[in-house]
């Protein structure tokens, strides 16, 4: 059986902060982080997303958090085909294209690659601790299957190695019953590529089935973003506004459970972050599925 470590996909998001989940002495991120490490062996670092990390980030993370914790960390936006923010990126690549956001096809070759190369190399102090848990590959709705798509994420596995990274897709269409969704996992399997499990609401633009299925016998993730009826729509806070029920995670036990019997590690993170939505959801799956309960200091 596969070790499981379920853990938030943030420690910083500000309604947390305000949620009084953290204790008020912790006011500072370096408390923050302390405490969110005392109490589970996990996080999913999402600021990579937005802006591009840095090595000494990196480093203050393996000094504030104990032996064993693990980091993922979520791909730096343009690297996953996604609309950037030109003031993201460093002032000498920025593209004179008049536009407040940029693709990565609005630079040149050479632009990319040293994205790739900061990103990656921000993350090195992490991996080499052995807190990185995996680059999370999280890919926009109008990324659909296809010859070209299926050769970026085999160019994402390259440019990633030796970090291990977990693949996420927002078009269904990937994971359609049947044919398209075998195929899906044939060629991730074939790869090595571990498949993030989604659990989303369905019925909307960026909605895939909630398959659970280990493509990778390294890694398994599965992600809960919670199943607020306004996932496609609206601000950031009613996407996000959702507490899992009972039923929702005691659904997700057996299928957690069976990728831990196919993947020597499976991460279960809850992306439901409005409040304290998301660590309470993540202690209560950890006592569904009979994990020790961390209550200890960092």
């Amino acid at each position: 059986m596969g070790r499981i470590l379920v853990g938030t996909c943030s420690w910083t998001d500000p309604a947390l902060a305000e949620s009084g989940w953290y204790p008020p002495d912790a006011r500072s991120a370096e408390e923050r982080l302390r405490h969110y490490a005392s109490r589970f062996p996990l996080v999913e670092v999402d600021a990579t997303y937005y802006a591009l990390p840095s090595g000494r980030n990196s480093l203050l993370w393996v000094e504030r958090t104990p032996p064993g914790f693990v980091f993922d960390v979520k791909a730096f936006s343009l690297l996953t085909r996604h609309p950037t923010r030109a003031t993201a990126l460093p002032a000498a690549m920025r593209p004179h294209t008049g536009r407040p956001t940029v693709y990565a096809d609005d630079l040149p070759p050479g632009a990319v690659d040293e994205v790739w190369e900061r990103f990656l190399g921000a993350l090195r102090p992490l991996h080499e601790a052995g807190r990185l848990g995996s680059v999370l590959l999280q890919f926009p709705p109008w990324f659909r299957p296809g010859p070209q798509a299926r050769e970026y994420l085999l160019e994402c596995r390259r440019r990633c190695a030796p970090y291990r990274v977990g693949v996420e897709f927002r078009n269904g269409a990937w994971l359609e019953e049947g044919a398209r969704r075998e195929g899906t996992l044939d060629f991730l399997r074939s790869h090595g590529l571990p498949l993030v499990c989604a659990d989303t609401v369905q019925g909307q633009a960026a909605s895939v089935p909630p398959v659970a299925a280990a493509s990778s016998g390294r890694l398994s993730v599965v992600r809960f973003h919670g199943r607020s009826p306004a996932w496609s729509g609206g601000d950031r806070t009613e996407r996000f506004r959702h507490r899992c029920t009972e039923g929702e995670l005691a659904e997700w036990v057996p299928r957690i459970r069976s990728l831990a019997g196919d993947a020597a590690e499976v991460h279960v993170l809850f992306n439901n972050c409005c409040g304290d939505a998301a660590p309470s959801a993540a202690a209560r799956m950890s006592a569904l599925l009979g994990l020790a309960a961390r209550t200890g200091s960092a």
